[in-house]
Parts: structure tokens; C-alpha cells; sequence
């Protein structure tokens, strides 16, 4: 089968791309290097993901990811650089290849920058997402999987967090276009029989992991005895999820859509063990045997207190059970930090 894997040059995405491949799959990635962070850093996924560790003389953009195209295309694998909210690039694309299934991993992300500006976010997650629904409606792909946000369950008071509780109350405009991305793939599940699995990540972290979150840019910020931002009194807490774990998830949701039919999913996947702000700080110093230089800064708008999931869903349906545990997840990352200079 070919599986066409959107941001399949990011975090989640070059990971999901990589087990992909190894395990014989044909693969169309579809990604277009956006300016959130250093594109470089996407040249770097996409390499490894592949397997090629070719040298890059960097010029520009749009030279750097039409060489990388050239580069890593195999008769297993495509790249295009191409923009979800054009749709005529994606028919052109599609015309292309017979998928048979699409991961759905693009999007714009963050949840501060979303509130700066949400209006874009709406054309990249909400627009961007339907054109792919419509390219299923139009092409006969009948199975989906979607990325969707532990985001969408703002401030729940109830722990932990079940696909069952009420989230029509989001806090930021990137969880309102998550779920607004849930909402209308039951839509396109119901008039035009599309199976679809939307899955709810909680906090993935890992090897290659963007810049801008908190787990890679303090283990950088510490590692050059820069100061780091730390929002509140660090009692805030996410249920930090190992990208191996997130990729296991995945993958095993790709086996259930396949054999199941008529299939309308919502499911967490996280490693349903809550951690703190103050405590992951202490587990990076620990691995990377340095103290970190704190500068303390209120909580921003749109952050929720604290994330945990409720797995028994994934457990159930998919078979799922992470084993990472969070001290040894930091050892891993730290690791390639420290080798990759990133």
C-alpha cells in the first residue's frame, strides 16, 4: 500500500516516515518546509528518515528542498513541497499516486504563536485539512488518520483526560482548529464513508523534536549557560509522551483502521504519567549534569495547567502500552542533543 504521510519532514512525521519505509512501505511525503523554524532542520528529518546522510551546501529554500526532492527520491518514496491549503497542488499530486491511506500529521502548530495569529491557523488546520477530505471524497481514499491536540481539553478539572469529556470549551485558537478538524471529519466520515481515526497527542518528545519546545529548548538554552524562560512556579504539568511510544500508536491505529470498517475514532495518545514543569527541568540538569539559569515569567495566555491521559481507550482498542518512562526518555534525547548539536 501507499501511504501518504503529511508533515512527513517534521518531528512525528520523519519518525513515522522512517518505521514506514523500514518496514517496506511505499511512502508520499507531503510537507512545505514552513518558516515556523529553520527549514535546515527539516532538510536534517528528512535525511534521516530516509536513511541518506548526504551534505548540504545551504543556499536557500526553495533550492535546498528541490535538491532534497531530487535526493531522496526512490521508487518507495516521493517528496513534494507543497502547501495544504492549494488545492490544486494536491490533486496534482494524488492524480499521481493511488493511496490508499493518508497520515495527517501537518499542521500549523503551537499554541501561543495561535493567538497572535488564528486567523492563519484557521486557513492551515481547518481549510488545509477539508482539501484533504475533499481529495478523499474525490479519489475513493477511504481511510484517515489525523493528528489531532491534547490542546482541545483546555482546562479540564477532571483527571485524567477521557476521549468521553466535554471539549467545546478550548483556550487557544490552535485547540479550537483541532477540534474543529475532529468535528468535521465526522462530516466527511458520515456522508462520504471515510474511516478515520482522529488521534489526541499528549506532549511528544524525543529525537528531533522542534526547536521551540520546552524540553529541547531548555536542554539548549543549559547546555550554553543561557538564561531560560520558566512561566509560573513550575507546578504546571504535562503527560510527556515518548516519540517511540507516539510512532508504536500510530502505526497500530494504521493496523486497526485497515481492518476495520466503518470506523469513526477519537483516542488519546500519551503515557498517562504526569510530570511537572519543575520537575522536568530537574531530570535535564540531572542528565546533562548542569544547572539550569532561570528567569522567571508569569504564565502565557493559552497554556493550560496541567495535561494526563486517560489511555484505556488506546489500550483496548489498539493494543497500545507505552514503556518509556519519562527519566530514560530524557536520556535518549539529551543523547542526541549532545551528538547532533542541534
Amino acid at each position: 500500500m501507499i501511504y501518504a504521510v503529511t508533515g512527513g519532514s517534521g518531528f512525528i512525521g520523519s519518525h513515522l516516515v522512517e518505521h514506514l519505509l523500514k518496514n517496506g512501505h511505499s511512502v508520499i511525503n507531503i510537507d512545505n518546509f514552513d518558516d515556523f523554524y529553520d527549514y535546515k532542520i527539516k532538510v536534517k528529518n528528512t535525511l534521516a528518515s530516509v536513511g541518506k546522510t548526504l551534505e548540504f551546501t545551504f543556499h536557500d529554500k526553495e533550492h535546498d528542498v528541490q535538491k532534497l526532492i531530487f535526493e531522496t527520491s526512490s521508487k518507495n518514496y516521493q517528496l513534494y513541497y507543497q502547501d495544504l491549503r492549494d488545492r490544486a497542488g494536491l490533486e496534482k499530486i494524488f492524480a499521481k499516486h493511488k493511496v490508499g491511506c493518508i497520515i495527517h500529521l501537518a499542521a500549523l502548530a503551537g499554541v501561543r504563536p495561535s493567538i497572535e495569529n488564528p486567523l492563519e491557523y484557521a486557513e492551515v488546520n481547518i481549510t488545509g485539512t477539508m482539501n484533504l477530505w475533499e481529495i478523499c471524497k474525490n479519489n475513493k481514499i477511504i481511510k484517515f488518520i489525523a493528528a489531532s491536540s491534547s490542546s482541545v481539553y483546555g482546562n479540564n478539572p477532571k483527571i485524567p483526560f477521557a476521549e468521553t469529556d466535554g471539549v467545546d470549551r478550548p483556550i487557544s485558537p490552535y485547540a479550537a482548529t483541532k477540534k474543529c478538524g475532529e468535528i468535521m471529519g465526522h462530516v466527511y466520515h458520515h456522508l462520504y464513508g471515510i474511516d478515520m481515526i482522529h488521534l489526541r497527542f499528549f506532549t511528544v518528545y524525543g529525537p528531533r523534536q522542534r526547536p521551540d519546545l520546552a524540553i529541547h529548548k531548555f536542554t539548549k538554552l543549559i547546555s550554553e549557560n543561557k538564561h531560560l524562560p520558566f512561566y509560573g512556579d513550575g507546578k504546571t504539568a504535562r503527560d510527556y509522551t515518548y516519540i517511540d511510544d507516539i510512532i508504536d500508536g500510530i502505526l497500530k491505529s494504521i493496523l486497526y483502521i485497515e481492518t476495520h470498517n466503518n470506523v469513526y475514532e477519537i483516542i488519546n495518545l500519551g503515557e498517562s504519567e504526569v510530570i511537572s514543569l519543575h520537575e522536568m527541568l530537574c531530570t535535564i540538569e540531572e542528565t546533562l549534569d548542569k544547572k539550569a539559569h532561570k528567569k522567571y515569567l508569569p504564565l502565557q495566555p493559552g497554556d493550560v495547567y496541567k495535561t494526563n491521559a486517560d489511555i484505556q481507550k488506546a489500550k483496548k482498542l489498539l493494543m497500545y502500552h507505552p514503556v518509556t518512562h519519562f527519566q530514560n526518555g530524557i536520556k535518549k534525547f539529551v543523547e542526541w542533543f549532545l551528538k547532533n548539536g542541534s
